[in-house]
């Protein structure tokens, strides 16, 4: 059992994230309710994410390990608000969810740095990740326009987790790496022994 081949569940964390970050875009921009986001707030984005997020711990992937469980933690999160607002439980308003993204914004720029170690396509997605969550924050504290900028931002972000999601998977289908993801933008020599599992299967 010990030389068992064991999936990557980045596969599946970069799935629920792209996948419900671009459904969630498609509400921000006016072209759907949010009833499809709920569910899959709680569900893909959100479960499922979180599952990913605790298999990369077995995995020694600190990086996705935090990145999988944190993103699904906000998804639920954000169900959950759009649930308490809808049946007036708890209920949140437009500067407390600005200050909510504001907070998320910060863990993201953290993230961002991480993800230049790793290859070029994650710290694309952690770069418009980030800028997303700005315009967000901006479009909560008055200026409600970026709202719908984010929305179109947000969806080249999704894409792109998915770009890396795809590039894992076709790399195992296909036994060699069939989309380039390009090199990490900070370069140099890892200090710790042990290779993060998204980095190794991202080269």
């Amino acid at each position: 059992m010990s030389g068992q081949k064991l999936g990557n569940p980045a596969v599946v964390g970069l799935a629920g994230f792209g996948l419900t970050t671009l459904v969630l875009q498609f509400h921000n921009v006016g072209w759907m309710e949010l009833g499809p986001v709920v569910a899959l707030g709680l569900i893909f984005g959100g479960l499922a994410q979180m599952i990913a997020g605790l298999q990369e711990m077995k995995t020694g992937n600190n990086f996705g390990y935090s990145a999988f469980t944190s993103y699904g933690c906000f998804w639920i999160a954000l169900a959950l608000i759009m649930l308490g607002n809808r049946y007036e439980v708890f209920t949140t308003s437009q500067t407390d969810m600005g200050w909510f993204l504001v907070a998320w914004t910060f863990y993201t720029a953290i993230m961002w740095v991480g993800s230049m170690r790793i290859n070029g396509a994650l710290a694309w997605t952690f770069t418009t990740l980030l800028i997303g969550f700005i315009l967000l924050d901006l479009g909560h504290f008055g200026f409600p326009i970026m709202n719908v900028v984010a929305g179109y931002e947000l969806m080249v972000c999704a894409l792109l987790a998915w770009y890396v999601m795809a590039h894992i998977i076709l790399g195992d289908v296909f036994g060699r790496d069939v989309l380039p993801v390009g090199k990490p933008w900070i370069s140099g020599e890892k200090k710790v022994a042990a290779t993060p599992k998204l980095a190794a299967k991202a080269h």
